[in-house]
């Protein structure tokens, strides 16, 4: 009997700045659509927020995808259907 899987949210932020090599990247894990959701209408209103220079300076958007990964050791699954 393997190891079951859970559903997990992962909200992929991606970030361009002008002359960069590259677009930089960074994630955050969720146990729930919801608090992944939660999280990137605050995250993207934060950048909203800011002057327009540095708008000018750095790109900023973030997606929250679905994903099926092993149970995680010391993820909060309380109040989900994983339980805890």
């Amino acid at each position: 009997e393997g190891t079951k899987m859970i559903k997990i949210w992962f909200m992929l932020i991606l970030m361009s700045a002008p002359n960069a090599p590259s677009v930089k990247y960074n994630g955050i894990i969720y146990p729930t659509e919801e608090q992944c959701l939660s999280a990137q209408a605050e995250f993207l209103n934060m950048y909203e927020a800011r002057p327009q220079e540095y708008k000018d300076s750095i790109a900023i958007d973030a997606f929250c995808l679905p994903f099926e990964a092993f149970p995680i050791k010391g993820m909060n699954y309380e109040g989900t259907k994983f339980g805890a």
